[in-house]
């Protein structure tokens, strides 16, 4: 951490007790052993390794601000894991991040709206909260994630994505990223092949082989997410949407590094 401070040029006050790369280190901290309690890893920080804590509302505005940081330094280790990914297999899906449970909707007061009820089609049931869309290397490593509305379909958050991959590359989905005209476009501008899974009534349709390995990249990814949900809370504690969002990056980034370290 603190080298990419370093690198990136950011000069920080000399009269702060905790230094830009001690604050995030604890919040991963946070993310990785303590489910996201910022408080506790705090306390463990100041015990175990003598770091100099400020008062928590100091610490959670300052995490704040450093969010397009924490942003450009996952980016920074994705691209990373990208030139190590030999094969140029990479896997695309979703999962739902809950804000509350169905019936506490309309008492919601960190979310309001229709735009983040959506459905979760694997448990067939409804959630109100985001979406978080993931894209992992053939070894379930996440290089790029995008967060949006929970009501969103993932072909549509698919298509205002900034999907980033090397060239030759192929990325698996499963059917609801279904769109003909994007998996040519990607083909022809990034030279990277959409490895969609087909409907029943496509009409591009697959051979056996091709389904069958279509089928069985896919399913890989969701080891992936039951990694990253086991460092969740049973409820992701945030007062602004803006915070609940930050913790989810936090929880993504936390996998990732213990996946690679």
């Amino acid at each position: 951490m603190d080298d990419f401070f370093h690198s990136i040029g950011r000069k920080e006050d000399i009269h702060c007790k905790l230094s830009d790369a001690e604050l995030l280190t604890t919040a991963l901290l946070a993310a990785r052993y303590f489910y996201g309690n910022l408080h506790s890893a705090c306390g463990y920080m100041q015990e175990h390794h003598g770091v100099k804590m400020i008062d928590k509302s100091g610490f959670t505005r300052r995490l704040h601000q450093l969010q397009d940081q924490l942003t450009t330094l996952f980016l920074a280790l994705g691209n990373t894991l990208k030139e190590l990914n030999t094969s140029c297999r990479y896997l695309i899906d979703s999962f739902p991040v809950a804000v509350c449970d169905n019936i506490r909707i309309p008492r919601c007061r960190l979310l309001q709206g229709e735009a983040y009820r959506g459905k979760n089609a694997s448990k067939r049931r409804y959630f109100y909260g985001f979406k978080v869309q993931i894209i992992t290397t053939e070894d379930g490593l996440p290089v790029q994630f995008y967060i949006h509305a929970g009501s969103f379909a993932d072909v549509k958050a698919f298509q205002t994505m900034t999907v980033d991959l090397p060239e030759q590359s192929q990325l698996y989905g499963d059917s609801a990223y279904t769109c003909y005209e994007l998996e040519d476009l990607f083909y022809q501008c990034e030279q990277v092949k959409l490895q969609i899974c087909r409907k029943t009534n496509s009409q591009r349709k697959d051979l056996p082989h091709q389904v069958f390995l279509k089928n069985y990249y896919r399913k890989l990814i969701e080891t992936t997410f039951s990694g990253i949900t086991s460092f969740f809370p049973k409820k992701i504690h945030a007062v602004t949407p803006k915070g609940f969002i930050l913790k989810i990056i936090l929880f993504i980034f936390a996998y990732t590094l213990n996946q690679v370290i």
